[in-house]
């Protein structure tokens, strides 16, 4: 079987991005504006067993929704080479990127962390370049949402 064989309708393919968008941009303003900054006040000894735990649990949730948002991001393109299909993959690409080049190996590393002044700054490094991701998969929704209403026109 061919990844292209997998012959979705067009409507199909832009509501299953939209969906995974949106969901995606909703838990990334959550994490940028509550969770994350919550970070600094939730330093203690348990530290380490609550980041790992929260690690994995957040992993269940976010990755199956990113790698079902990839494949129909691609198919996408496939279905419908165009630049606003192209500009939809780069976003991921670069939300991709992010993740697992600078938020992954942040929270590695803060996990970890016993210095509190280390601790305060690798918190608010993740802050920061987590605006990207955000700023991205705000991105892809709105774009996502103009397609599917010139779509439905």
């Amino acid at each position: 079987m061919n990844f292209s064989d997998l012959n979705f309708s067009l409507p199909t393919l832009l509501a299953v991005n939209l969906a995974c968008a949106l969901f995606m941009t909703g838990l990334i303003w959550f994490v940028q504006v509550v969770h994350y900054p919550l970070f600094l006040s939730a330093r203690s000894d348990a530290w380490p067993d609550y980041h790992r735990v929260h690690s994995s649990r957040t992993t269940w949730i976010v990755l199956p929704v990113m790698l079902i948002e990839l494949m129909a991001a691609v198919l996408l393109v496939v279905r419908l080479p165009s630049p606003a299909s192209v500009s939809l993959l780069a976003l991921l690409v670069v939300i991709w990127l992010s993740t697992f080049f600078v938020q992954v190996p942040l929270h590695n590393t803060l996990g970890q962390q016993s210095n509190v002044a280390v601790f305060n700054s690798l918190v608010l490094k993740l802050v920061l370049t987590n605006w990207l991701r955000t700023i991205a998969w705000s991105a892809r929704s709105v774009l996502l949402l103009f397609l599917l209403m010139k779509l439905a026109k």
